[in-house]
């Protein structure tokens, strides 16, 4: 996929909500003085090219700029106008996923501007944390083309799973914050996370992937896709298996008798379809269905010898039908159905001759309505309804005496909606504004109103001034309300209230040079009332402060050459109680990767940097340390190649941890020494 730079689109002249067709030998390069002073007397054309640009190409920046393997290679660019937003918009594309060797959700978004995750690849756990913003997992949305995937699960390994998430079916995940929770979720307090999966289209292509690696890695993968008349469709499977049997130091999580990683194995299977029908040139019908199967064992944070296993299945299915509604295209209107179940069950021994065992079934079926209406040139609204029916069982089991009065189970529903809209006007040439209101009502928390606003002002024609304010709301989970945990002991409390608060943020897009880009953003939230455990039961617990810093700089060198480079500062404090100015548990100061690029004819190279500072250990702790203690920082060297053996094969080979150095990745979880994957990657 080749991704656009701005000297591309600034000559493109595309009709607002309009299909674009840009062929790249067509478009003068953006070099002289002449066209810097045309910039000046177009500058609302600009704009929306240079914004387009930023916040949904060139600073997605996970791997390097994709470039054709010949100067004579016509690339074909299709697809809508992006108008510019008040907040930044990360996204990365399943070429770049594949590049950077990405196996999971968790591989693809660590790195990226905003976000901190703690535990991928080898060995990666479920406990150590994800942070967008200092946000838990529970705090932002997860979509997957749209429709809600999170759990909202925290007990019994319940929650979101990023590591479980295979990458075999995803064509693009997408990052975005402000007023997108107007849209998705008042209870995105980091931001939106949308998952976008395949879909099919054009002669009937087999793409396949075998790869083998350290410690009994293997993965196999295949995608097929075309399309049949009016019908296009997608198929996708992925195995992932890994024994992770490395050696770790004295003092690790699930260290065995023989210095070796123990239960730290994992095996998933995934299953993907998509179906779309073009009913007429102005509807489209749509249906994807996905499922997941994962068996493996926990590491649990740091007990001296955890044993055990977690099952998860999961199904998720949806049906859309896309309207264009009158004579124009200004005016459409996305119905979405959808269902999504995660059932959990694990188990394992207890005090050495006691037995637990835990299961929950979370399932929801969602409905939106959304009308995205351009109503003037200036002028543009999104509205609808949000309406979703939930409901939690679980079950509870445990030989130990003294937990034994808490055996049994329980079933429990919620039903919530909401009205959103989302305007958004051209004040200006270069000023825009944004305003959004969502009204939710649920049948357990009363009714509450959450406003966005945000804002943007191209300064010059190569710098813009961006911010964006949203009040947020998260409702506690249904496990965190009526049910018993038996792995962790942990009780429920229906007594809980709402968190709530503010999320802001303000920034720059710079554009230093024609293929030399930048987005800087300084990111704030307060959330009250924040759920925690106090004495083994959920409480609200009190404010958290938090506050930092996101860089995205991208610099496509040459034509064959590019780099990248994503920085996160996170000031995530405690406002009150007894940890009152400590950093939140597991959330790192800093977290930065730098990747630089090479490709040609086939061939890539491309070396990956990454950074993380240490995070605050909170408990599970080893004899003497403290709960105020941070792990050590960290660097790392990966090394990525792509030898082409003719057009139709290519052999791959992913090198981790160049520097041979095993190191505590999080709170008792280490990293191996180096690793390797090698693999042959096919397309027919």
């Amino acid at each position: 996929m080749f991704k656009p730079n701005n000297s591309l689109l600034a000559n493109a002249s595309v009709a607002p909500n309009s299909s674009a067709v840009l062929r790249i030998r067509d478009v003068e390069p953006l070099s002289t003085d002449a066209t810097l002073l045309r910039f000046q007397s177009e500058q609302n054309h600009f704009w929306r090219r240079f914004s387009e640009t930023l916040n949904k190409s060139t600073l997605l920046a996970q791997a390097p700029f994709s470039q054709p393997d010949s100067d004579e290679e016509e690339v074909v660019i299709e697809g809508k106008r992006q108008k510019p937003t008040t907040s930044p918009v990360y996204t990365i594309d399943s070429n770049e996923i594949f590049k950077q060797g990405a196996d999971s959700a968790a591989e693809i978004l660590r790195g990226l501007p905003g976000f901190a995750i703690n535990d991928v690849g080898y060995g990666a756990d479920i406990h150590t944390g994800t942070y967008y913003r200092g946000a838990s997992i529970n705090q932002s949305v997860f979509l997957l083309n749209g429709r809600p995937i999170g759990t909202n699960i925290s007990t019994y390994h319940g929650g979101t799973d990023l590591n479980s998430i295979s990458t075999s079916a995803i064509e693009q995940v997408e990052l975005s914050s402000g007023t997108s929770a107007t849209l998705y979720g008042s209870e995105a307090v980091g931001g939106v996370v949308n998952i976008i999966t395949k879909k099919g289209g054009g002669t009937p292509t087999l793409n396949g992937l075998a790869q083998f690696g350290s410690f009994d890695t293997s993965t196999y993968r295949g995608n097929f896709t075309g399309s049949a008349g009016a019908l296009s469709y997608a198929l996708s499977y992925e195995r992932f298996q890994a024994e992770n049997d490395y050696r770790v130091p004295v003092g690790a999580a699930n260290r065995g008798a023989d210095g070796r990683l123990f239960n730290g194995d994992v095996k998933r299977d995934s299953y993907y379809g998509n179906l779309s029908l073009d009913l007429n040139p102005r509807n489209t019908l749509s249906l994807d269905v996905s499922t997941l199967t994962s068996r493996r064992g926990l590491l649990y944070f740091g007990f001296p010898l955890q044993r055990d296993r977690l099952n998860h299945d999961q199904v998720n299915a949806g049906l859309s039908w896309r309207a264009m509604l009158g004579n124009r295209d200004d005016s459409t209107l996305t119905t979405t159905l959808s269902f999504n179940q995660d059932y959990f069950t694990t188990e394992g021994p207890a005090q050495g001759t006691f037995s637990r065992t835990g299961r929950l079934d979370s399932r929801a079926l969602n409905a939106r309505i959304e009308h995205n209406w351009q109503t003037s040139r200036a002028n543009n609204l999104r509205w609808g309804v949000d309406m979703q029916a939930a409901s939690l069982a679980g079950e509870t089991l445990s030989s130990v005496p003294r937990f034994i009065q808490f055996n049994g189970e329980v079933d429990r529903d919620r039903f919530q909606t909401a009205l959103f809209a989302l305007n958004t006007l051209q004040l200006s040439n270069t000023l825009q504004a944004e305003v959004g209101l969502r009204q939710n009502f649920t049948s357990d928390f009363g009714s509450y109103l959450n406003p966005s606003v945000g804002a943007r002002w191209a300064v010059s024609p190569t710098l813009a001034v961006r911010g964006s304010w949203v009040s947020v709301h998260r409702n506690p989970g249904l496990d965190q309300l009526y049910i018993y945990d038996t792995v962790h002991n942990w009780l429920p409390n229906p007594d809980l209230t709402s968190e709530t608060g503010s999320s802001w943020s303000a920034g720059l897009d710079i554009q230093f040079a024609p293929r030399l880009l930048g987005q800087f953003t300084y990111f704030g939230s307060r959330l009250n009332d924040r759920l925690g455990i106090i004495a083994g039961r959920w409480e609200n617990v009190g404010l958290v402060n938090t506050n930092g810093l996101e860089a995205a700089v991208r610099w496509q060198i040459a034509p064959q050459w590019s780099t990248f480079v994503n920085y996160t500062y996170t000031d995530a404090k405690i406002g009150s109680g007894t940890e009152k100015g400590l950093q939140l548990s597991f959330v790192p100061y800093s977290v930065a990767r730098l990747g630089i690029g090479y490709r040609s004819n086939g061939w890539e190279v491309n070396l990956y940097t990454s950074y993380f500072s240490g995070a605050r250990r909170a408990f599970f702790l080893n004899p003497g340390d403290s709960n105020r203690e941070f792990s050590s920082g960290w660097l790392n060297l990966d090394l990525g190649l792509r030898i082409p053996v003719s057009k139709q094969l290519g052999v791959t080979v992913f090198l981790e941890n160049l520097a041979d150095r095993s190191y505590e990745k999080s709170n008792r979880i280490y990293q191996p020494g180096l690793t390797y994957r090698i693999g042959l990657q096919s397309t027919f």
